[in-house]
């Protein structure tokens, strides 16, 4: 099959303690020629501050602030942007799965849900979610996790919790800083009997979901390097990372100048 290659995200980042930090995981991954990719736009009106394509397989992170919104738009469908949120000012405090199901009384995240913090504080709303049902409760794929699931030979195989170590020491935190996370775009059902399911996905290209910041809220995301299980169609594609401060429809439509789009971005 036909390939086309996206552009490399940079591997080598700097940190906040002025060195600089190397991810092993290969970003700018092959995805099939012809492959439907839908860019989408913002599910809130507002002035655009951020506008950033992450390259299949590649790490991510942000600080939006308090009464912005973040729209992730699902470009080829079916790939799991996995989540973790901090408050920016605080990382000690970071979202929490047993506080944010314990206080909605459900298992699934959807349009409503507020993410919670380990204070049970709110750090983010869903605002919109084009999803039925967004996943918090399968986890993040890792090479470990691999080796037990799909066998040996895939051992070396770095995934999104080793994306997480590599954006997390940019932003000054560790492996005490990963704890359990949001898998947007991926679908977990749970059973009548309780067993959980990693299956095909309900996305597809163009599907979106956005978030509120109720803080300063920063955020690092993986977009999954999984390729053992058809959840994405073994075709890792980008993601499209949308962050406006909403206004008033009385005021105008927002600046073509406010967008920031990085270098290259598809």
């Amino acid at each position: 099959m036909a390939t086309t290659r996206i552009e490399n995200t940079p591997t080598v980042h700097p940190t906040v303690s002025g060195g600089t930090l190397a991810s092993t995981v290969p970003v700018g991954a092959v995805y099939a020629e012809g492959s439907r990719l839908e860019r989408g736009a913002s599910l809130v009106e507002g002035t655009v501050v951020l506008d950033e394509t992450v390259a299949p397989n590649a790490p991510w992170s942000a600080v939006v602030r308090k009464g912005h919104v973040l729209t992730i738009v699902d470009v080829g469908g079916n790939q799991s942007a996995d989540c973790l949120l901090y408050d920016a000012d605080d990382p000690e405090e970071r979202y929490s799965v047993p506080d944010t199901l314990a206080w909605q009384g459900n298992a699934y995240v959807r349009t409503g849900t507020v993410l919670r913090s380990n204070e049970g504080r709110p750090l983010m709303t869903v605002v919109a979610n084009e999803i039925d049902r967004q996943d918090t409760i399968g986890g993040a794929c890792g090479k470990e996790s691999n080796t037990l699931r799909y066998g040996h030979h895939v051992m070396f195989q770095h995934g999104c919790r080793e994306n997480f170590l590599a954006e997390a020491g940019r932003r000054g935190l560790g492996v005490r800083d990963l704890v359990s996370n949001l898998n947007w775009f991926m679908n977990v059902p749970v059973e009548a009997d309780g067993a959980l399911g990693i299956v095909d996905g309900m996305s597809a290209p163009g599907r979106r979901v956005a978030v509120r910041a109720e803080r300063d809220v920063l955020l690092l995301v993986s977009n999954c390097p999984q390729m053992n299980n058809p959840c994405n169609d073994f075709n890792p594609t980008p993601l499209r990372m949308l962050v406006v401060d909403p206004v008033p429809a009385a005021c105008g439509p927002r600046s073509a100048a406010a967008v920031r789009t990085p270098e290259g971005a598809a």
